[in-house]
């Protein structure tokens, strides 16, 4: 059974943008919902990103994440990006070497207060 993506993007205060995506996990969903984001951030910029990613399936290969990163990376400016996984971290590695690489700030989580919280006061202990 196929699972039509779902993006929704909310403005909250102080210039966090939360998004959150459900469906399949495809390189297709993925990409889309990126550029949803990197639109929202064009169209109003924002300080810290909260995306809370409930896609469900195989997660992206490297190179899928370096290609998703090369193409929308340079949209999002300075973006703060917390990146939560309900669903499992899988091989997320490559996401965040990807987005670090170029040059953005970005995180992974497992736990979206564990991410608010990292997103308004930085590293914190678990």
């Amino acid at each position: 059974m196929q699972n039509d993506l779902q993006i929704e993007v909310r403005r909250q205060p102080q210039s966090l943008l939360h998004v959150h995506v459900r469906g399949d996990a495809t390189f297709a969903h993925t990409m889309a919902y990126w550029h949803a984001i990197a639109e929202a951030v064009e169209q109003q910029p924002a300080h810290a990103l909260l995306l809370v990613d409930e896609l469900i399936g195989p997660a992206l290969t490297a190179g899928e994440w370096v290609r998703l990163v090369s193409e929308v990376g340079p949209r999002l400016g300075r973006l703060r990006i917390a990146h939560v996984k309900p669903h499992g971290l899988d091989t997320v590695e490559y996401c965040v070497l990807s987005a670090m690489g170029a040059g953005l700030d970005a995180r992974v989580f497992e736990d979206a207060r564990m991410a608010s919280l990292w997103l308004r006061y930085g590293p914190v202990d678990a």
